[in-house]
């Protein structure tokens, strides 16, 4: 196989090598080129550009293939736990169980958050979103448990940061959830694994104490491993980005939780929501939004369809779409908006607008008539992304820590502005 690919520049010949994956990916190694030719290459969104050479997650969008450190999502989602696949992602291999049973009491451990970020929730505008509560929380962490100040500590110290920072996040969330509705706040409880707490944080009441539903539990952790990873993202980069300028990782996943929050990505679940809801209020008629969807002149998009990297079925969406039917058939549940989504997709896959475009249904599609189910509020929805995608940021940001060659990240442009020009003082400019 060819390893050396060959560039001509006025009339020059550059030799650029090639990085083989061990799934036979090819990329062209680009990191001299400008030493060598003065140029650089344009690449608006990045799309043809690797950022990183990672052993973390593998994706085929052609084939509708997703892997965590060579395990098929297929397979986790069907045998794993949520804390058992963060462990998968961040240390790259399986933990045993007695292990797994050390971090599972290190994150009970290590669940509480200080009393004095109270004071913080309490002083946010009642109408904030959840999303930006969280963001600012997580980076506030750094000023409460300073122990991973920068690149230099020890293994022993970044994975209590890491156990921490999993455990509390959790905290913060249904904190946040609860203080902007006005409630008490529910402490996480010692006899309560991961994703059962949560939902106990959530929901439990004096009035009405939360059941723990093993059903409920479990769907949770699965929607929770499907969002696990999902290899060099918007929000993803944007965590190797900042992390590249050796902040510490309060900071880079906080940014991260930014770049989530967008409508393009982790708001894309409560986006589908919100245009399901929509479709159903005016009537449940779907095949006008197919038709203004279709059409280039009409703003309107229909969100959960496509994928800038599957171009065929992604496979998380046909297990959520099971667990979904599950759910709603456990709690004896109808949900018409499960209905709508069904009539747009059958619709979808046979229209050849779809098909030629590869515009098929993804993850989002399905993940908020589930989180609907759990009683989950609209406004959560992009915050149990960020809980779900949390293992995937710590385990890249230490890729990216460990890397001896990683390099501050500093994009390059093509410059169209201006050339140079004089400065016209105020009394003579027209």
């Amino acid at each position: 196989m060819e390893t050396i690919a060959k560039l001509i520049v006025d009339g020059k010949t550059y030799e650029l090598p090639i990085e083989i994956g061990t799934e036979g990916e090819r990329a062209i190694d680009i990191s001299r080129l400008r030493k060598e030719t003065g140029l650089i290459t344009l690449d608006p969104g990045y799309a043809n550009t690797g950022s990183c050479i990672s052993s973390i997650c593998y994706m085929d969008g052609e084939k509708g293939i997703l892997r965590y450190r060579g395990i098929p999502i297929e397979e986790l989602a069907e045998k794993s736990t949520f804390v058992e696949t963060a462990y998968l992602l961040i240390q790259g291999e399986l933990p045993s169980q007695p292990f797994l049973q050390s971090v599972s009491e290190m994150l009970n451990e290590h669940s509480m958050v200080h009393e004095d970020m109270l004071d913080f929730f309490r002083h946010y505008p009642p109408r904030s979103h959840p999303m930006g509560i969280l963001s600012s929380m997580v980076n506030a962490l750094q000023a409460f448990y300073p122990e991973l100040r920068g690149a230099d500590d020890n293994g022993e110290a970044l994975q209590l940061t890491f156990t921490r920072l999993l455990s509390k996040l959790r905290t913060l969330a249904a904190m946040s959830y609860r203080i902007t509705r006005g409630d008490k706040v529910v402490y996480p409880r010692w006899d309560l694994k991961y994703c059962a707490n949560f939902l106990n944080m959530m929901f439990d009441s004096p009035v009405k104490p939360y059941e723990i539903d093993s059903d409920l539990v479990r769907a949770l952790e699965v929607y929770w491993i499907l969002h696990a990873d999902h290899e060099q993202n918007c929000y993803t980069s944007a965590v190797r980005l900042v992390g590249s300028a050796n902040v510490n990782l309060y900071a880079a996943v906080s940014a991260g939780i930014s770049a989530l929050w967008g409508p393009l990505h982790g708001g894309a679940n409560q986006a589908v929501a919100e245009m399901l809801q929509k479709i159903y209020d005016s009537g449940g008629d779907v095949k006008p939004f197919i038709e203004r969807a279709k059409d280039k002149n009409d703003p309107f998009r229909l969100y959960g369809f496509g994928h800038r990297v599957y171009k065929t079925y992604d496979p998380r969406a046909s297990i959520l779409e099971k667990m979904v039917e599950k759910v709603l058939a456990k709690l004896h549940r109808h949900d018409p908006l499960l209905d709508i989504a069904r009539r747009l997709k059958d619709i979808a896959e046979k229209d050849p607008y779809f098909i030629d475009h590869q515009l098929y249904v993804n993850v989002d599609f399905y993940s908020g008539i589930l989180l609907r189910a759990l009683n989950i509020p609209l406004n959560m929805f992009p915050v149990m992304f960020a809980i779900g995608r949390l293992p995937g940021w710590i385990a890249q940001w230490k890729e990216s820590h460990d890397d001896p060659q990683k390099k501050l990240s500093r994009p390059r442009q093509v410059y169209a502005g201006s050339q140079k020009r004089s400065y016209i003082p105020m009394t003579e400019r027209s």
